[in-house]
């Protein structure tokens, strides 16, 4: 391990710079510690400037360039953060920077981006392609390429979060970091890992980009092919390798986590926390609930990496997360046609305490029997079980036969969960 990648390098780091980099808070979440079972602390770092850690490699680096290399100017490639950090401390230190983005980054960082003076080029379907743009057009045009995690200047940068949580909270039992390229990791644990720390480094991913998952099971970095996630941020193709050869024997655990369980998590940041994060951001989360009962009791830090998630999501995750914790369901059902059925189809779901979001009545495509005709309802619920009631109380609705004409509600509902 070179100078550069030590920890003599990362408090020099944290030198160079602290004055231009928010000293992020490291609370105890009383909430979070409820759910979790253990006592949680989050690392606000989404509250940089650019909304994402990504800031502290980037000065980092860029305070690293000779003169020369800041006249001609720097060239990144970013789904949205590292453009951000390189964007912003590029704007502040007069270099002219250009920045290669997936057509699919969010809109929210493509649009900052383009605020901090950054020349943004949306091209390419991974990070993986555009990582190839990027060097490409740094030796067309005599460009310094920031690379986004595998750089020594950047994992140096990085891993100052590790000197801050340290100072935070001593006494940490584990440290959880969300994990694309390695950097962040690789930083945190040669800040951490020091002889004889017994401070646990667990990583997350996300099932859909499972990079550094593939490349400890090969042995080495080997390329995936990420699949959509919302932990875009954690979308990389492949693992850096100077990244790796630093976690590949430090890290105490690597945690997969799947779509609902990223979801959920910006649900429960936003709700218990007050606190916006984008999928990256809550994979930390993600990842503690996993890890269950294995961290029972212990102090755990959650690295809260980024803030940067597109307002037009924000609805969908929220949706999505609810349906996930059992409070929010659609309800399918058969009713008669006649007057008053939907009022007494309404009357029955109020009585069980759900609160009635939408409401769909279908005769177009309803059931076959001419006689009937379709409902869609979408409730808010309490949790699974509340779900329960409602079907038992739409299984129980008895209709008298043969005395007198069919009361309004008819005997068989579909009911299912969505």
């Amino acid at each position: 391990m070179t100078d550069s990648l030590s920890l003599a390098a990362i408090q020099a780091a944290q030198s160079r710079i602290r004055d231009r980099i928010y000293r992020s808070p490291c609370p105890h979440s009383y909430m979070l510690s409820r759910r979790c079972g253990c006592e949680i602390y989050c690392k606000l770092d989404h509250l940089q400037v650019t909304g994402s850690f990504k800031e502290r490699g980037a000065r980092n680096k860029l305070l690293s360039l000779t003169d020369e290399q800041r006249r001609q100017g720097v060239i990144a490639a970013s789904a949205g953060n590292h453009a951000l950090g390189v964007a912003y401390h590029a704007q502040t230190l007069d270099i002219p920077v250009t920045v290669i983005m997936p057509k699919w980054a969010p809109l929210v960082k493509v649009s900052n981006c383009l605020t901090f003076g950054a020349n943004v080029i949306l091209s390419g379907e991974n990070l993986g392609e555009c990582l190839e743009i990027a060097r490409s057009v740094a030796a067309q045009k005599n460009l310094t390429f920031v690379h986004g995690f595998d750089d020594p200047h950047i994992i140096a940068g990085q891993g100052t979060m590790g000197l801050e949580i340290l100072e935070d909270v001593p006494d940490v039992d584990a440290i959880i970091v969300p994990v694309g390229g390695g950097g962040l990791l690789a930083g945190v644990v040669l800040a951490v890992k020091s002889p004889g720390s017994q401070v646990r480094i667990i990583g997350v991913e996300p099932e859909h980009a499972p990079t550094l998952s593939r490349s400890l099971e090969a042995g080495r970095p080997v390329r995936v092919v990420p699949t959509p996630t919302l932990a875009d941020g954690l979308a990389v193709s492949q693992v850096g390798d100077l990244c790796f050869e630093i976690v590949r024997g430090a890290i105490d655990q690597l945690v997969l986590v799947d779509e609902v369980q990223i979801a959920t998590s910006i649900l429960r940041l936003l709700e218990l926390e007050k606190t916006v994060v984008e999928g990256a951001g809550a994979a930390a989360l993600a990842g503690a609930i996993s890890c269950g009962p294995m961290l029972s009791g212990k102090k755990v830090v959650l690295c809260l990496t980024g803030g940067n998630i597109d307002l037009t999501v924000i609805n969908r995750v929220i949706e999505r997360g609810l349906a996930a914790e059992g409070r929010l369901c659609r309800i399918r059902a058969s009713i008669s046609d006649r007057p008053g059925s939907l009022a007494a189809f309404l009357a029955l779901i109020a009585s069980t305490g759900a609160s009635i979001k939408e409401v769909t009545h279908d005769r177009n495509f309803g059931p076959a029997d001419v006689s009937l005709t379709g409902v869609i309802a979408v409730l808010e619920t309490r949790d699974f079980d509340h779900v329960r009631q409602i079907h038992e109380a739409l299984r129980s609705a008895e209709i008298p036969f043969g005395q007198e004409p069919p009361g309004p509600l008819a005997a068989d509902f579909d009911d299912s969960q969505s």
